[in-house]
């Protein structure tokens, strides 16, 4: 019997929630689940994260967590629940699968079936930002080569135990070439190891273009946090609806399956939701702690009922549809074909090999790294003065060997050569070069 920790949510979560445990015990799932609460009550009693110190302790104890969605305030100092946990946690990998269902659920992409497999704890999601001057602020893009190493492995290893062919990798490394170019270098390295996949790399604005134009091309794909998290959007929504996705966030020890849509708080009490993301998420869940026959029977029950077209009113359509039905009479619907299979879907079949999807924590480790210091960047905040009075300044100063190189406002080069029309701001990067070279400084393996 596997404990898990359980957040009803907000808005329309408990309506749904519900209907997903009346499902899972209905297939026979060996679960016993304990309330957690989260959310919207517990950032008005002050606590800017959402959760209490009470519901942590179970999660801790539990190690799985399924989570209805919840209200998070509007207004300065509250933070994002999801991104606390999965910090918290240590969930390092998003998975969110984005298949069609047509002819029942009406898309434009009927052969659609692919998975993001989205890094959770670094770049700009890593939260590190600055108020640099009045005029600018700083949000720092965070890529690691033991955390790109990590989601990488991930990727490949999740694509060879689910019977996937192809890995896709999206990054803008022809403009970041440092941070992007490092999950990319990372990504075709441990690429070498897996033959038998087919791999590709696309620079994410043109590749997401082709996803959302032609995503049957697609089957796996890996990508840094912001990217993966826009793509698994757009996916989820062209494969037929947002709302019928479910997300599993995975790490070493814990585990949190949620919807990928928001907690709806206009249709709360209405009877009216659809429960399918987070009944998607829940069979995610029971596949990760090994109960994968259960999964199996609930999968199929649903495939089963989209196919006799009893749908909520999200998805429904006049001549495709047979009838619209309530959150309630949904899980019913779903209850009354457990055993049942498909007849025109896909079936759905899982086997051992998904059981606890393997976790990687391998610390990347480097070769010794010699670093040779010839100069220094310092930046100043100055909103009165212009480039020649910057310029004339620093020139007035003896600086020794150090010696003014260049000067950049935004990112900009904006002296020695000025561009006609830059907008400056009173951010400015001074760059000092020293004549000579500076000692050459060893960095220790990290």
């Amino acid at each position: 019997m596997q404990l898990i920790s359980v957040a009803y949510g907000d808005g329309i979560g408990p309506e749904i929630m519900q209907s997903v445990l009346d499902i899972m015990q209905a297939s026979g799932a060996k679960l016993k689940w304990e309330k957690v609460n989260i959310g919207e009550s517990i950032y008005q009693q002050g606590i800017k994260t959402g959760i209490p110190d009470k519901a942590w302790e179970s999660l801790i104890r539990t190690k799985v967590f399924l989570k209805a969605p919840i209200t998070t305030p509007q207004g300065k100092g509250f933070r994002s629940l999801n991104v606390t946990i999965r910090k918290q946690l240590g969930l390092y990998a998003n998975i969110r699968i984005c298949r069609s269902y047509f002819p029942f659920i009406s898309t434009k992409y009927p052969d659609m079936d692919l998975v993001i497999i989205r890094e959770n704890e670094e770049d700009l999601y890593a939260g590190i930002e600055y108020q640099q001057t009045q005029d600018v602020v700083q949000c720092l893009k965070i890529i690691s080569s033991s955390g790109s190493y990590r989601i990488v492995r991930f990727a490949y290893e999740y694509a060879l135990s689910n019977q996937r062919k192809k890995i896709t990798c999206f990054t803008k490394d022809n403009i970041m070439k440092k941070t992007d170019g490092l999950f990319r270098k990372v990504f075709e390295q441990i690429g070498e190891e897996y033959p038998s996949l087919e791999k590709e790399h696309w620079i994410i604005d043109i590749g997401a273009a082709k996803m959302a134009c032609t995503p049957e091309n697609f089957d796996v794909l890996v990508l840094p946090n912001l990217y993966g998290d826009i793509l698994s959007d757009v996916a989820a929504q062209i494969s037929g609806s947002v709302g019928m996705a479910g997300s599993a966030n995975i790490g070493n020890q814990y585990a949190m399956f949620e919807a990928i849509h928001g907690s709806a708080p206009r249709r709360a009490g209405q009877n009216m939701a659809n429960p399918s993301g987070l009944l998607q998420a829940a069979v995610m869940m029971l596949n990760y702690i090994g109960q994968n026959t259960p999964a199996e029977v609930i999968q199929n029950a649903w495939l089963k009922t989209l196919e006799d077209g009893l749908h909520t009113y999200d998805i429904y359509q006049k001549g495709v549809s047979h009838k619209q039905v309530s959150t309630k009479d949904f899980t019913q619907a779903v209850i009354q074909r457990l055993g049942k299979v498909p007849q025109k879907l896909k079936p759905a079949i899982y086997k051992e090999t998904n059981k606890n999807i393997v976790s990687f924590n391998e610390r990347k480790r480097h070769s010794s790294m010699k670093k040779t210091l010839v100069g220094v960047d310092v930046f100043i905040d100055d909103s009165q003065s212009s480039v020649e009075d910057i310029v004339n300044s620093i020139q007035a100063i003896d600086s020794g060997n150090l010696k003014l190189q260049s000067i950049l406002s935004r990112g900009l080069d904006v002296w020695p050569n000025k561009p006609a029309h830059v907008l400056l701001s009173d951010h400015w990067q001074l760059r000092f070069l020293h004549s000579k070279k500076f000692e050459k400084i060893a960095c220790k393996d990290i």
